[in-house]
């Protein structure tokens, strides 16, 4: 039997998360999604501090548009608020997901912005 979604999941997460981490010079970006949100960290795993956070729920500019573009322009502001506290480049964890749809469209819009990873 193969296995379900969650399962696949937290293992990617667990391979994954075996060689990132984040430092002060490069820190992590961590996303997670849910059905109908999406959420965004930077974080110093070293001092176990978050730089910089945003999510999409009860978010006035990232409000309209489809859960990709919502994704997209969440990116964004991800990546300026991460370059006013000095971030310039992060390790990106996809936290299990798969690279398609709204984690591409985020991790595309906030590369844009000026974020390297």
């Amino acid at each position: 039997m193969g296995l379900s979604k969650l399962e696949r999941r937290r293992r990617i997460k667990k391979r994954i998360r075996k060689t990132i981490s984040g430092t002060a010079d490069i820190p992590r970006l961590s996303i997670f999604r849910s059905n109908t949100e999406f959420y965004a960290q930077v974080i110093d795993d070293k001092s176990g501090k978050t730089i910089v956070a945003a999510g999409s729920l009860n978010n006035k500019e990232v409000a309209k548009g489809t859960k990709s573009e919502r994704a997209a322009a969440l990116g964004k502001m991800v990546a300026e608020k991460a370059k006013a506290a000095g971030v310039e480049k992060v390790k990106f964890d996809r936290n299990g997901f798969l690279y398609h749809g709204r984690v591409k469209s985020f991790a595309e819009s906030a590369r844009e912005t000026g974020l390297k990873f």
